[in-house]
């Protein structure tokens, strides 16, 4: 596909994140004013919640922008998702008869504050990347048990806590929790020495279900996706994780990036998952090419120094697709709810320079990384800024997602004070 031309010049640039292409949705304010819905553009956005009050935007009898997140319109299903896509096109394309009316309505993202685009239902995060999942077992189990027999069958995942999903620019508070060292026989209450990244995806559930759905339903029920990262605390899981798996180890928080990139934005980047070696059961089989080939990266910035990029990978490299994660989390009937949010899991590549978390990349704390600024890190320290981001790149133009960014606080010196 072209890129499309708008009448704002920055939106016609191949390089820039926010072409006409794109229109990622994302909630604003300005100088203290309520959250309001916004689309961006170039290096502007469009007051969508304004635009609609101001009747420039009709699209069902009732408003859907009055309120401070896009679920209103998640709800009305693909129809309603093209048809505002449309209209917002007809607004800001070269050449629109509504430009007069539609300047007003434009914010620079500079002056803005961003906020959580939605209201997460309910959080699912599952661990379908391959080489994470390879690396990772190698680490505790070694290579010839490095997938655990179940992994090549079904997309494994948790249920997470959807209270403590925040947006980019959140602090994140490194957390106290249980850690066992394997020299002493009691645990201790501590905070954890080994708080890490998780580099992944977030598809986000427009439509609801109840009841199984298949992969295509799957994938015709996701509204968009953002970038995420699940903190994750290595001591804690270690010593909490068996036999139920991850929790407060990954109740810390789950930032996502501020604006959600929908799935008509992605679909000329769509890409098949990897070959199978083990054939999947007919309802999870692939139904068509449901992954992206979106470019992902992380930097990691110590206070007051610059950034040094420590991964590169691409979303292309996860096994199971999010339209399969849907598929199979729907498979005993559990409902799935408008604004539900799923992690892709750790996404990693096949090298060194690929891997999507410290554990990995560090090995474990055994082989620590070496930053621009000289120091060495195995897992974040205090004051560190960890930033991620990513952008499907086409010939003509780009579809970048915006930063998903955290900078780790200290722990409390007492974290039951009141």
């Amino acid at each position: 596909m072209p890129l499309m031309k708008s009448w704002l010049a920055a939106a016609n640039d191949a390089n820039h994140p926010f072409p006409l292409n794109n229109l990622p949705y994302g909630v604003f304010s300005t100088g203290g004013s309520e959250p309001r819905c916004g689309v961006a553009i170039g290096d502007m956005i469009l007051d969508v919640t304004t635009a609609e009050a101001e009747g420039l935007i009709d699209l069902t009898d009732e408003p859907l922008f009055d309120l401070p997140f896009w679920n209103p319109l998640m709800e009305q299903g693909p129809a309603v998702w093209a048809a505002l896509r449309n209209r917002l096109t007809s607004l800001l394309a070269e050449g629109s008869q509504d430009r007069d009316a539609v300047e007003p309505l434009l914010v620079a993202q500079a002056d803005a504050e961003m906020h959580m685009p939605l209201a997460v239902s309910e959080y699912t995060d599952f661990y379908s990347g391959r080489h994470h999942a390879e690396n990772v077992g190698t680490m505790f189990r070694g290579p010839e048990n490095a997938l655990p027999p179940n992994w090549l069958h079904l997309p494994i995942g948790y249920n997470g806590r959807a209270s403590s999903v925040v947006v980019s620019g959140t602090d994140i508070r490194r957390p106290w929790g249980q850690l066992k060292s394997p020299d002493h026989d009691m645990p201790a209450y501590l905070p954890s020495r080994r708080f890490d990244i998780e580099l992944e995806m977030g598809a986000i559930v427009g439509t609801p279900s109840d009841g199984p759905v298949s992969v295509q339903e799957a994938d015709d029920m996701i509204f968009g996706y953002v970038l995420l990262n699940d903190w994750s605390a290595r001591d804690i899981q270690a010593w909490e994780y068996q036999p139920l798996g991850p929790f407060q180890s990954k109740a810390t928080a789950t930032s996502i990036s501020p604006w959600i990139v929908t799935k008509t934005a992605l679909e000329p980047f769509r890409c098949d998952t990897p070959a199978r070696e083990v054939e999947l059961l007919d309802h999870l089989k692939d139904c068509g090419p449901m992954l992206y080939d979106i470019d992902l990266a992380v930097t990691m910035a110590p206070a007051g120094k610059p950034a040094t990029a420590i991964a590169r990978t691409n979303y292309k490299q996860m096994y199971f697709s999010a339209a399969q994660q849907l598929a199979h989390h729907s498979t005993s009937g559990c409902p799935m709810n408008t604004g539900d949010l799923l992690g892709s899991g750790t996404i990693s590549g096949p090298t060194k320079p690929e891997r999507g978390s410290l554990l990995e990349l560090s090995w474990g704390g055994k082989e620590p990384l070496t930053l621009d600024s000289g120091e060495t890190r195995s897992f974040i320290e205090d004051g560190d800024t960890l930033t991620l981001t990513g952008a499907a790149k086409g010939k003509e133009y780009t579809i970048g997602f915006g930063e998903c960014v955290g900078t780790v606080l200290p722990a409390l010196t007492d974290p039951y004070a009141r």
